[in-house]
């Protein structure tokens, strides 16, 4: 079985010396290189599979920070261990916890790095985390280690902020008309995106005095609470077209039925349930489409007769009927398609029957 290898990146010969020489001893677990720059380091990570990155942050030219984006672009399985003097021994607990680096503050105990480097290579429980995993947050830290001036751009859907660093200090941020810590808490709280290093850039405006690692520890916690909002928001909604499915799947068995949607209120189809003697019949895509289109010209229609708040849309065909039934509180409205065998006397009671569930399981 070949040996893995380790990569170690520091601009101070001195120290990178000292480390190949003391771990030299574990040769027989892992093939050692050690390099003076970021950029020798991407000429050995593109001759070699290498398994763990050991990088400090602050260097000259390419800094550890731009390797570690280059690591994260090209080779995204890479683990990395980072060395920073500028250690907050919370932030770094909290980075640990989460998996995607290791920090090592410097001066450290050669034997301490021996030990994360073995744990790493021999695959131990409790490092587990991949630069892919490198996050907006771990970007932050890392600027704020490395004492660098700096802006990081961030863009999420239509949003885009800019958090600026001068010599590791978070000085100002803005989202829009937002600036300052609402602006930095707003950016961390964001859920992916892309972001970029505009490098030596700097703020036209101070606009946050509080130590990077209050407000970092403050922002990680207000995303935790974001995400656990979304995840419960995200179970509620599951639920809630559980509950739905349910009384659909009942409301589909009565006689000459085809199909049942709840819309919301923004026109979209929530829960679509179908006979299944139709289901290759109708395209939901289409209907809804139409049904948006039909609703533009209802409310144009309604505009111009002055008769607004409507309850009900009935379509009565020689073989069959549609109907769209609409729920209280702006919730969305049912759609119901059933044929000609149908008792549709029966069908405005059965709606109606229903109504009051759907409502229920909708709020």
């Amino acid at each position: 079985m070949s040996l893995k290898n380790v990569l170690v990146v520091d601009d101070e010969e001195d120290l990178t010396w000292s480390i190949a020489k003391h771990l030299s001893k574990d040769k027989d677990h892992y093939k050692l290189t050690a390099v003076n720059s970021a950029a020798d380091a991407l000429d050995v990570l593109k001759k070699k599979d290498v398994e763990l990155v050991i990088s400090d942050i602050r260097m000259p030219e390419i800094s550890g920070l731009d390797l570690l984006l280059k690591i994260r672009e090209n080779y995204p399985d890479t683990k990395v261990i980072i060395m920073t003097a500028y250690g907050s021994s919370e932030i770094q607990e909290e980075a640990n916890k989460r998996g995607c680096f290791k920090y090592i503050e410097k001066p450290f105990e050669i034997n301490k790095l021996r030990q994360m480097i073995l744990d790493t290579v021999e695959e131990k429980k409790g490092f587990e985390g991949k630069i892919s995993d490198f996050q907006l947050s771990d970007l932050i830290q890392m600027n704020c280690l490395g004492r660098l001036t700096n802006a990081i751009v961030v863009e999420t859907g239509k949003k885009e902020g800019s958090i600026f660093f001068e010599d590791g200090n978070i000085i100002h941020a803005q989202v829009g008309n937002s600036v300052g810590e609402d602006a930095f808490y707003e950016i961390l709280t964001w859920q992916g995106g892309r972001f970029a290093i505009n490098r030596g850039a700097k703020a036209e405006q101070e606009t946050i005095l509080k130590g990077w690692q209050s407000l970092m520890l403050e922002g990680l916690r207000r995303a935790d609470e974001t995400r656990e909002k979304a995840a419960n928001k995200a179970e509620s909604r599951e639920s809630r077209i559980a509950k739905i499915q349910e009384l659909l799947s009942k409301f589909i068995e009565t006689k000459g039925v085809h199909m049942v949607v709840v819309f919301d209120s923004e026109i979209k189809p929530f829960v679509v349930e179908m006979n299944n003697r139709f289901k290759s019949k109708y395209k939901i895509d289409e209907i809804a489409e139409h049904v948006e289109n039909l609703l533009k010209q209802e409310k144009a229609l309604s505009g111009l007769l002055e008769m607004m708040d409507k309850k009900e849309l009935t379509f009565e065909y020689i073989d069959g009927l549609l109907k769209l039934t609409w729920l209280p509180d702006d919730l969305g409205f049912l759609l119901l398609l059933a044929d000609q065998t149908s008792n549709f006397g029966l069908l405005r009671i059965e709606t109606k029957k229903y109504m009051k569930s759907l409502v229920d399981a909708l709020s």
